[in-house]
C-alpha cells in the first residue's frame, strides 16, 4: 500500500510580516533597510557569470527554499555584501579579505568539481554537490585553487556565515519562522517563556489552527 505524504503546515500559517509596514512597530530606518532589501534584484553586482552561477547553487545547498513560496535572493545578498567591501570588522587571520575569500572559494569548488565529476559544481546533483561541501567541511579538499587558503575555514567562516547571515535579514524567512522584526521603535513587551505580545505571530498546531491563521492575518 502506498501512502500519501502530505506537504507540513507552514508554521505560522498566513503570517506575513511585512504587513508591519505602515503599523507603529517600524520607524523610518526600518522601512529604509527593509525595501532596500526587498528592492534587490536577483542578478550580480560583483560576480562574473562563473562565480554566479557557483554563488547561486552554494546558496541552494545551504538555505534551500521551499518550491512555490516566494525566495530571498540569498546569491544576490552576499554578492551585495561583497561588492560593497564592507566586511564583519573580524576575520580570521588565515582568510584573505571577504572578497579575495570568496572570488578564491568559488573557483576553487568549481575546479574540485570539475576534477572529481567532470562539471563545474552549479551542474552536479543534490548529492555531489553535498558530497563536495560535506569534504569542504571536513578540510578535504586539496586542489591548488585553494591558494593555501584553509577549505574548512573557508566553509564556516564564509560560507555559512554569509549565506545564513543574508538569508535570515530577509522577511520572508521572518515569515518561515514567526518574526517580528525589529524591535524598534515599540519594541518586546511579554519576554517571558512562551508568551507572546498581540502583534507577534501565533503558531498554528499540526492541524493548521484557524486561530492562528485569523491572528496571523491581523498581525501588525
Amino acid at each position: 500500500m502506498t501512502g500519501i505524504v502530505n506537504k507540513p503546515l507552514p508554521r505560522y500559517p498566513d503570517y506575513d510580516v511585512l504587513r508591519k509596514h505602515d503599523s507603529p512597530s517600524w520607524d523610518d530606518a526600518t522601512h529604509a533597510v527593509l525595501d532596500e532589501r526587498l528592492a534587490i534584484d536577483d542578478r550580480p553586482a560583483f560576480c562574473d557569470p562563473a562565480q554566479w552561477r557557483t554563488l547561486h547553487a552554494l546558496c541552494e545547498c545551504i538555505v534551500p527554499q521551499p518550491a512555490g513560496e516566494p525566495h530571498a535572493p540569498v546569491a544576490a545578498l552576499v554578492d551585495r555584501k561583497i561588492a560593497s567591501g564592507h566586511g564583519d570588522g573580524y576575520r580570521h587571520e588565515s582568510l584573505p579579505r571577504l572578497d579575495e575569500a570568496w572570488r578564491i572559494g568559488l573557483a576553487a569548488l568549481d575546479d574540485e568539481s570539475r576534477s572529481r565529476h567532470g562539471s563545474p559544481f552549479a551542474d552536479l546533483d543534490d548529492v555531489l554537490r553535498g558530497a563536495l561541501l560535506h569534504a569542504m567541511q571536513q578540510g578535504a579538499l586539496t586542489s591548488a585553487a585553494w591558494q593555501r587558503m584553509p577549505c574548512a575555514l573557508f566553509f564556516t567562516q564564509r560560507v555559512l556565515h554569509d549565506i545564513c547571515a543574508a538569508y535570515y535579514s530577509h522577511p520572508y524567512a521572518w515569515n518561515a519562522m514567526g518574526f517580528g522584526g525589529p524591535a524598534n521603535p515599540r519594541g518586546y513587551v511579554r519576554m517571558g517563556f512562551d508568551r507572546r505580545d498581540p502583534w507577534e505571530a501565533a503558531q498554528g498546531d499540526e492541524h493548521g489552527d484557524a486561530t492562528a491563521r485569523r491572528e496571523n492575518r491581523r498581525a501588525r
